[in-house]
């Protein structure tokens, strides 16, 4: 497999709950319906709807959206927690829909950990037998797996807490136990179900930190489920936001940002710091004289909010450099035109920067199903 091809690939993916679900991925008149028409046509609740994505090796894919908009469902389709009504769903280029019970069951032990809001502890073990759960139900000898135990709680900060039962830990230190269970098995993949919502604002804070550093330190590939736009924008390399059952807009944080796609994308960014998101380099300007010779020195994927403390500070323009090539330098003008939605080369004397090319369109949003699957009849369908 090769290192730019998707760990995930989903094409047209329908989950539908209901008598005869089959049927409205199956007729294209119907796929074409919003959810509520087709609650009210067939009486089926079409959960998830056509959604198309990748999931890259080694990102932060985030999925994101209010209450009942299929988010949950649908990561729970990749694993087939829940089955799919139709389309199609590979994982490393191999069809998960023909998975077998056996190869399904390899695929959630071995390649895609899932941590759940609810952390799921076994109140009577301790935290190391918790951690080491996993690899129990695998197999792995008692010294081996505990070893593997001990390695992953140190490394959610836990070190020191191996004999504590569930009863004795935050909700944090709780959570940081399911967390290190899921890392103990060293899957490909780590799929995150709103695992922080419960959580208090300052101990949700820590464990986002959390995540981030692992996924700093291992490049491991996470796909994160939230309602909360901010945990979105801060965790995801990219975003798919869900409404309906349906991907309304797939990008990176600054596109979600600054290219809403409509305007209840618009609505929900509305209230968004441009400055928290967008990257200094989108102010970007050549240099004039000696601007190339001072001024702080900032990388291009700083925010535009480090570059407004930097010129703030110095008084002077700050150079953007890359491996120690200077890329241009940004000034005041430029960086508060960021900040008001406009565009920087309006709001400078300088040069003027190329507008930077949108974003190569992803699949995402409503598309026709694939061949109809058997009926499925979940009269409590999960679409939170």
């Amino acid at each position: 497999m090769a290192p730019h091809d998707p760990v995930f690939s989903v094409r047209g993916l329908w989950k539908v709950f209901g008598p005869k679900a089959g049927r409205v991925p199956a007729d294209p008149g119907l796929a074409a319906l919003s959810a509520a028409e087709i609650r009210e046509r067939t009486g089926c609740t079409a959960a998830v709807r056509g959604v198309s994505f990748d999931v890259r090796r080694g990102e932060v894919f985030v999925v994101m959206g209010l209450s009942g908009s299929g988010k949950s469902t649908l990561v729970r389709c990749l694993t087939r927690l829940i089955e799919p009504t139709s389309g199609e769903l590979a994982m490393d280029g191999e069809d998960v829909l023909a998975m077998d019970r056996a190869r399904l069951r390899e695929l959630r032990r071995h390649r895609a950990a899932m941590v759940f809001q609810h952390f799921g502890l076994l109140p009577h073990r301790s935290v190391l037998d918790n951690v080491a759960y996993g690899l129990e139900i695998q197999g792995v000898a008692k010294d081996e797996r505990r070893a593997k135990a001990r390695e992953v709680i140190g490394k959610v900060g836990l070190a020191g807490l191996e004999g504590r039962l569930p009863g004795r830990l935050s909700g944090g230190q709780q959570q940081r136990v399911g967390l290190a269970r899921a890392l103990a098995t060293d899957p490909e993949v780590l799929l995150f179900d709103e695992p922080f919502s419960a959580l208090d604002p300052l101990i949700r804070r820590d464990m986002q930190e959390e995540v981030a550093r692992l996924h700093r330190e291992e490049g491991r590939t996470m796909v994160f489920i939230t309602h909360d736009l901010a945990e979105a924008l801060k965790l995801g390399d990219r975003i798919a936001l869900m409404r309906d059952g349906a991907i309304v807009q797939l990008g990176t944080p600054e596109e979600i940002v600054t290219r809403p796609a409509d305007d209840y994308v618009r609505d929900f960014v509305r209230d968004v710091p441009r400055e928290q998101i967008v990257p200094v380099s989108r102010a970007m300007r050549p240099a004039i004289g000696d601007e190339a010779h001072r001024g702080a020195v900032l990388a291009p994927d700083a925010t535009v909010a480090d570059g407004i403390a930097a010129v703030a500070r110095d008084g002077v323009p700050a150079r953007i450099e890359a491996d120690g090539e200077l890329l241009g330098v940004v000034d005041q003008a430029r960086l508060l035109a960021v900040v008001a939605g406009l565009e920087p080369g309006r709001a400078s004397a300088g040069a003027v920067v190329p507008a930077i090319p949108a974003a190569r369109p992803e699949p995402g949003g409503p598309a026709g199903g694939g061949p109809a699957a058997a009926t499925d009849t979940d009269p409590d369908p999960v679409t939170a």
